[in-house]
């Protein structure tokens, strides 16, 4: 980084306060009490992040009568649900590109199931009056390098081919900088209605105002420490009482399973993210953003973008970090030299915005599986369902793997439970050291890809092969 480049950059971020913008929020709700005695009930739903709470008012919608009890470690919504950058997408493959790469045969019926789940969610939106700040605005994918305005073109001519490109509108260079104006945008690729943007939290929250008022019955503060099978149903003990249940669903993602053998699939990877100060009607004008899309450019290492109700920008991404070891803790959801890179780069996109500044900066764990999308599962002869492995895709696609968890805990055959996504999955993670030098060798690759023009070496080739290659 060029010294005055770098000089900017830290200006940008003096006033910057360490925590999410949106669990700042002065409309958050206090938390619920903690579980004191012993439950009983049909359905546990452990976790109240999106995973959790999806499940249990589906749970409630399916069957009014049944009784529900979620319980949550911390307070709803406060890890990666209140934490992300509020890209609610169609998508259940983690892109078109992974899920071609891996379920070409059932591509097609993963697409409309996804649009499907997203409609859903703006349906939800609706009738429970979820002020979350939803707008189905659409994402463009960016390329800022030629190789990748070339890979933006092969893929919509392979969703036209499998007449999945409805909706999807290629942009050349100047039609890209007409929608948002910044000099490194070289093309893009717009999906007009598979992308909404809203508020993250404020779901999370509306969701647990949902809940209970279908009858869920919410335990906040209340970690679930041990699983173990009661007669024909399950147990959770909790600090101060436990749990006794017919059946449970799992909705604990990045933190580890209460199925043991479910946590070699995940490992936990640090995303980041800076808010902007609101801008300006001067700096709006600089910039369009008039339909007030998603962002995403198309490396590797790629950033994800997007203007918020206030007209502030939230720039994330690019820097993916994995500890030693694999552990969630509070100390790794700050990190002061990827916040300086992050800001250089936005000032690299958009030069005429020098001198705003950044008024947020956090980080958080995601759950992250060797397919970039999520799996699911029983266990306990069936009286257990779980669904994790979201990798930065899930506020929208928990919906859809709480709609599984439930198929498969009624032990229904649906449409959900015969794909092969869900049958199948995903190449567990080897023991440490492996698993941290080959995630340290796959990062170091990516961005020798990201700096040759897209090509990839014999290290990221052959993790194509054994089904561990990444693409955005």
């Amino acid at each position: 980084m060029a010294p005055a480049a770098m000089r900017l950059a830290a200006q940008s971020l003096s006033d910057a306060q360490p925590v999410p913008f949106w669990l700042e929020d002065p409309g958050k709700p206090g938390a619920l009490p903690a579980l004191t005695d012993t439950e009983r009930c049909d359905l546990l739903v452990v976790g109240g992040g999106y995973s959790g709470l999806w499940t249990a008012l589906l749970a409630k919608e399916r069957d009014p009568s049944r009784d529900v009890v979620l319980i949550e470690g911390n307070e709803v919504g406060w890890a990666a649900s209140g934490r992300n950058g509020g890209f609610c997408a169609a998508s259940l493959t983690h892109g078109f590109g992974n899920g071609l790469a891996r379920w070409p045969d059932e591509l097609g019926t993963l697409e409309k199931l996804g649009e499907r789940n997203l409609d859903a969610i703006e349906e939800a939106v609706a009738r429970y009056d979820l002020d979350c700040e939803f707008e189905r605005t659409g994402e463009i994918d960016v390329a800022t390098e030629p190789y990748q305005v070339e890979e933006l073109h092969e893929w919509y001519e392979e969703a036209d081919r499998l007449g999945l490109a409805d909706g999807l509108e290629l942009l050349d260079q100047d039609a890209v900088r007409a929608e948002v104006a910044s000099p490194t945008f070289l093309g893009g690729m717009w999906d007009r209605r598979g992308v909404a943007m809203l508020h993250p939290a404020k779901l999370a929250w509306g969701l647990k105002r949902a809940c209970t008022a279908a009858g869920v019955r919410i335990y906040e503060n209340t970690r679930a420490l041990e699983l173990v099978s009661v007669g024909t149903g399950m147990g959770v003990k909790t600090p101060y009482g436990k749990i006794v249940a017919r059946r449970v669903a799992l909705g604990t993602n990045v933190f580890p399973s209460l199925v043991k053998r479910v946590r070699s699939y995940v490992v936990p990877v640090y995303d980041y993210a800076l808010m902007t100060e609101p801008l300006s009607a001067e700096q709006l004008a600089s910039i369009g953003w008039k339909n007030r899309q998603g962002l995403g450019d198309s490396a590797n290492q790629f950033h994800y973008f997007r203007i918020t109700a206030d007209n502030r920008i939230l720039w994330g991404g690019y820097d993916a970090i994995y500890r030693f070891g694999g552990r969630v803790s509070a100390e790794m959801d700050h990190r002061p030299e990827t916040y300086l890179k992050l800001a250089e780069h936005f000032f690299r996109c958009f030069p005429q915005l020098e001198g705003l500044r950044f008024s947020h900066a956090w980080g958080g764990a995601i759950d992250t599986c060797s397919r970039f999308s999520a799996f699911f599962g029983t266990a306990y002869q069936g009286k257990v369902a779980y669904a994790a492995g979201f990798t930065g895709l899930g506020v929208g696609a928990t919906r859809f793997g709480a709609d599984v968890m439930l198929d498969l805990l009624a032990g229904e055959r649906t449409e959900r439970t015969e794909l092969e996504m869900v049958r199948s999955k995903p190449l567990p993670f080897p023991p440490e050291p492996l698993a941290w030098a080959g995630i340290g060798i796959t990062k170091w690759s990516l961005a020798r890809a990201d700096e040759n023009g897209g090509r990839r070496n014999l290290w990221l080739k052959a993790m194509d092969r054994v089904g561990l290659g990444f693409d955005s």
